[in-house]
């Protein structure tokens, strides 16, 4: 398959989870998995992909991602504090 000639909604239809969560995470560090730095361009492009698929495949967004069909999602405060709530009553029964 020919990437540069692919279409975002080819691409995204293509990644797999890991390669989402690899530029998920370059995004948010601002750096590969190998440690390099990414250019503002590939921040940029790494970005969109990373909105695009969620766009298409995220079924449980966090507290501000893009959900599924497109749509921002933001969790309300009083959610934020009884999902960690409920994490850490969960760590401290082990």
């Amino acid at each position: 398959m020919d990437v540069i000639n692919m279409s975002l909604e080819q691409l995204v239809a293509n990644l797999s989870p890991e390669i989402y969560e690899r530029l998920r995470t370059a995004v948010e560090t601002g750096k590969w998995f190998d440690g390099n730095p990414l250019t503002e361009e590939q921040k940029a492009y790494a970005l969109q992909a990373v909105f695009a698929w969620q766009a298409h495949h995220n079924e449980q967004p966090e507290h501000f991602t893009v959900a599924k069909g497109g749509e921002v999602h933001m969790k309300s405060k009083s959610e934020l504090k009884q999902q960690y709530k409920q994490k850490i009553e969960i760590t401290q029964q082990d």
